[in-house]
């Protein structure tokens, strides 16, 4: 275990011995490795590493290694925003039709007759005083009305992130609900969107703290999209969850649908012509080039 740290001139030393091609200049690749980090990069030039002494194929640069971090940097931007359009749709299909159902019961998200036990054992720990203190609408809403243990669903799921919103999906006891959910985005079973939905989240949340998504594995794999098929049938690539929230979209926005599938074609194009990277964008995040 390496615990000695290494100054910017012997990580370049490194790389260079190692077989990397350092195509830029010293300067520039010493600004690089001072802003993104040299382990930060090591997960990008890993899949250019041949062996256990972790040099590098044949023919690897520095700016490969470059392209690929801002290929990742890019497509986590653009994927946060349209799950992000995801995640608003949903929130709104979820509160406004679980509540048309219990029209009487504006906190029924807290209600034994609706929500599974798992989830109703948890709400105290998540609904406390520094929720209440730190969203202002619920703290608000509890200066009005004083004897509310709870605010009602409308206001309290806008303070909910995107996985706390599916977790209360989940946990909807009466499963005609959550089909007649699932239908607004043309899904017959409950269990397939809550899968779309779980994948989403991961992503989601992997996007949002800038983890490395190009060759992000989803462990339980993405259910099958109806009319869609997996590259290679593999269902855990980030691919397979792009189709996913392209089928989502598709039942909200066909222009936002239009508009993501048009942008991540004009990303992986840029590299069409980089065999490095195009063996990447194929083999590690299952995209398929026409």
């Amino acid at each position: 275990m390496a615990t000695t740290v290494t100054s910017i001139e012997d990580q370049i030393k490194k790389l260079r011995k190692r077989g990397m091609d350092l195509d830029w200049k010293e300067s520039k690749i010493k600004e690089i490795l001072l802003d993104i980090g040299y382990y930060r990069l090591g997960f990008y030039w890993h899949p250019f590493e041949i062996n256990s002494n972790h040099d590098f194929v044949e023919g690897t640069k520095f700016s490969t290694v470059i392209d690929l971090y801002y290929l990742d940097v890019d497509l986590r931007y653009l994927l946060i925003k349209y799950i992000n359009r995801l995640e608003l749709n949903f929130r709104t299909n979820l509160t406004y039709w679980v509540s048309m159902h219990y029209d009487d019961n504006a906190i029924w998200y807290t209600d034994t007759k609706i929500m599974a036990p798992e989830y109703l054992k948890d709400i105290k720990s998540h609904y406390n005083k520094n929720f209440k203190k730190k969203n202002i609408q619920i703290s608000k809403h509890h200066i009005k009305y004083p004897k509310d243990i709870y605010a009602p669903c409308w206001k309290t799921f806008e303070y909910y992130t995107f996985g706390s919103i599916v977790k209360v999906f989940e946990h909807i006891t009466d499963q005609s609900i959550r089909k007649e959910i699932s239908l607004k985005y043309a899904i017959e079973k409950p269990e397939k969107l809550q899968n779309f939905l779980n994948t989403l989240v991961f992503v989601r949340n992997s996007c949002a703290h800038s983890g490395v998504i190009f060759d992000l594995h989803i462990d339980k794999g993405v259910s099958g999209v109806p009319g869609v098929k997996f590259n290679n049938n593999y269902s855990h690539s980030l691919d397979a969850g792009i189709k996913a929230l392209l089928y989502l979209m598709e039942n909200i926005s066909s222009n936002r649908t239009n508009e993501l599938e048009k942008k991540l074609v004009a990303l992986f194009d840029k590299f069409a012509e980089n065999d490095m990277i195009k063996e990447i964008i194929e083999n590690k995040l299952g995209y398929s080039y026409p």
